[in-house]
């Protein structure tokens, strides 16, 4: 049996920019702990939260990795999770699993995108929040600065919990009111500050507190849980994680501050749809069906077993459970049930409300997926994620191995919700589609030293599609056709004209009597079809246009489906190109945020990207969102340009908003090299 309850267990979940050392943290934790026996580091490819070869060899961290142990009484959860923006999806999948988050901030970098990012999405989720400035023995001359811009940028709740002692080999707690020196600050203020931001929840120890009456440590920690869920204050506290200096206070904090699954930020359960929807919280009762949600989705890379880490929410699961899963999933037996430590699995017997459990061999679970038992209640709330916005077709090296890819790249996106793989209708291309061009290259990276499958990348082609802009008449074209045996004959005369924009195709018959025998008529109708998946001008699509077939002829013996066919094609090859055809191009709605002083930059960029700058809001933390409509086939190298210009802070979302006349120029150059690669391939 488990030896602990749900009220003993406390989640967190480590958030923060790349290289704020969330992992050496967790290390550090881990060997403070006694989990491991020795302090695991990045740096010599000892940490055991960083286990995967690609994490090792990248030296940062790709997923999010699970750890727990005891502590005062305590069962702590940890999640470290990574923190370059092109994995910023496994960190916000990773938010579900904790009522608390702790942001890591390094010194010097101190507040970048994702802090900003991470901190927001975790406060907005309702979760508790505490802040952990690292790295303290790098220096301490920064540190009064930094405190005071996290203060600004995320509000005056932030109140140092305690401060770095002058030498930075140990950490003091402001609660005890020491005067004691430090490297900034004054312990006696920040005492006071702390105290009269925590009693704000609770009138009576604030009447306490005014009277100059002593708080008992019990009732302050209390308070301090209440105010960390009303997140009317937000702790920062300080540590070197290399060093070991001040975890155990992080660790003090965890556990005698952060709320259990009990009384911290509870799941919501979204039932219905649309004006019907609702949001419901779910209570921690271990006597309801197992209810939860799929935080983690990993594969062992050379077993490939996939394991799924669920975050249970109420009920018990055991190893005889059979569990079902959003999107019809059903009757998956748990079997084997397990903690992830680290880079090793934990056998357990159950599963209970508030716990983070693995599930070995549910090849149908994805990540976030709601998993219960019974009638399906409705799906748990999860943070939004992302659109995935740089994209390459891919091609196997080997023939033979494209189907081995396709499902591949298809396990890979069942654990990673901001990576999406699809076959391109229009080119038959396989699209990988990611965060940006680090995500898609680990990706396929990864996918070859798992699976020894190479792959050859190129920028997917851009959907242009074709269509014409007047008018042409009683177009006529005949297919003769004579062999020794039964010929084909068929004459057909259309009129071609331009339809609304977004209308698509129109096949209308105009013939009256039997210029054209009935069952030919259909014929024609699939021959222009046909002509307009192929392509007239340059190969692509022909979209909104409009066919009247207007007279014909047939012949007793020679016309037949194939002839019509091959004269609906042909005559409306002829007639689209005496109609003025023009290329057409893909038009996105764009939203870019950047810091204010890159407005100017990135406005300048997407005009000089034929793009429209239609407005600007101002965002809070210094930041701007920009909206433009851009021509898609400028933006295949916008998301390392945006990196280059903003440093790394600025990111971007677009979404198809219509099509729009190539300039002829452009279109005269597109025309070209598609005919060329044409003849050459």
């Amino acid at each position: 049996m488990t030896k602990y309850s749900t009220a003993d267990i406390r989640n967190v979940v480590l958030i923060g920019h790349a290289g704020a050392g969330k992992t050496s943290l967790a290390e550090a934790v881990l060997h403070q702990t006694g989990v491991t026996t020795r302090l695991g580091s990045i740096d010599d490819k000892s940490s055991i939260m960083d286990a995967d070869l690609e994490e090792k060899d990248r030296g940062h961290s790709i997923d999010s990795a699970l750890a727990h142990f005891p502590y005062k009484n305590r069962q702590i959860n940890l999640i470290d999770t990574p923190g370059y923006p092109d994995f910023i999806g496994a960190a916000l999948s990773a938010l579900p699993a904790a009522e608390t988050a702790i942001l890591v901030v390094g010194i010097p970098a101190g507040i970048q995108m994702n802090t900003r990012k991470l901190f927001h999405a975790a406060q907005n989720r309702g979760m508790a929040c505490i802040i952990v400035i690292n790295k303290i023995d790098a220096g301490c001359e920064e540190l009064a600065a930094l405190v005071k811009d996290l203060q600004d940028t995320f509000g005056r709740a932030c109140r140092c919990a305690n401060l770095p002692a002058a030498d930075g080999k140990t950490v003091l707690d402001c609660l005890t009111a020491q005067s004691v020196e430090t490297a900034f600050g004054d312990p006696a203020d920040a005492y006071t500050n702390l105290i009269e931001t925590i009693i704000e929840v609770d009138e009576q120890l604030m009447e306490s507190y005014l009277g100059g009456e002593d708080i008992p440590p019990e009732k302050l920690h209390q308070a301090f849980t209440k105010a960390l869920i009303a997140q009317t204050v937000v702790p920062i506290v300080f540590t070197s994680a290399r060093r070991e200096v001040g975890i155990d206070s992080l660790l003090d904090l965890i556990a005698q501050a952060c709320p259990s699954p009990i009384d911290g930020l509870k799941a919501r359960l979204i039932q219905g749809e649309g004006d019907q929807q609702s949001l419901t919280e779910v209570q921690t009762d271990p006597q309801r069906p197992p209810l939860g949600v799929v935080v983690r989705v990993s594969a062992d890379a050379k077993t490939h077993i996939k394991y799924s880490s669920v975050r249970l929410f109420r009920g018990q699961i055991k190893s005889d459970t059979t569990l079902q899963a959003t999107g019809g999933k059903k009757g998956m037996r748990c079997g084997n049930l397990s903690k992830i430590q680290g880079d090793q699995l934990i056998p357990i017997e159950q599963g209970i409300p508030g716990d983070i459990i693995t599930l070995a061999k549910l090849e149908e679970l994805e990540i976030l997926d709601t998993i219960f038992v019974g009638a399906e209640p409705g799906r748990i709330q999860t943070p939004p994620l992302p659109t995935p916005m740089y994209s390459l077709a891919i091609e196997p090296q080997s023939r033979g191995d494209e189907t081995k890819i396709s499902g591949a790249l298809g396990e890979i996106a069942d654990a990673d919700a901001t990576f999406l793989v699809e076959r391109d209708r229009q080119s038959n291309e396989i699209i990988a589609s990611g965060l940006g061009e680090l995500h898609v290259r680990v990706i396929l990276s990864r996918m070859q030293n798992r699976r020894g499958l190479k792959v050859n990348t190129k920028p997917p082609q851009i959907p242009y599609r074709e269509t014409i802009t007047s008018t042409v008449k009683t177009v006529e074209y005949t297919h003769k056709k004579q062999t020794g045996g039964a010929g084909q004959f068929a004459r057909v005369f259309i009129d071609l004209e331009p339809n609304e924009r977004g209308a698509g195709y129109e096949f209308i018959d105009k013939i009256f009597g039997g210029a054209i025998d009935q069952g030919f008529r259909p014929s024609v109708d699939k021959g222009c079809q046909k002509s307009m998946a192929e392509g007239v001008m340059a190969g692509f699509p022909v979209v909104d246009v409009k066919v009247s077939l207007v007279d014909g002829k047939t012949h007793p013996v020679d016309s037949k489906d194939i002839a019509f066919q091959v004269a609906g094609r042909e005559v409306f090859r002829k007639a689209f190109m005496a109609a003025n055809p023009i290329l057409l191009e893909p038009i996105v709605n764009m939203e870019v945020i950047v810091p204010n002083e890159n407005v100017g930059d990135i406005t300048g960029d997407l005009s000089g990207r034929r793009g429209r700058v239609q407005g600007q809001d101002m965002l809070p933390g210094g930041m701007a969102a920009i909206r433009a409509q851009v021509p898609l086939a400028e933006l295949q190298q916008y998301n390392s340009q945006l990196k280059s210009v903003t440093g790394g802070q600025g990111s971007y979302s677009m979404e198809l908003s219509h099509y729009e006349p190539v300039p002829p120029n452009i279109a005269q150059q597109i025309i070209a090299k598609k005919k060329a690669a044409k003849q050459t391939g």
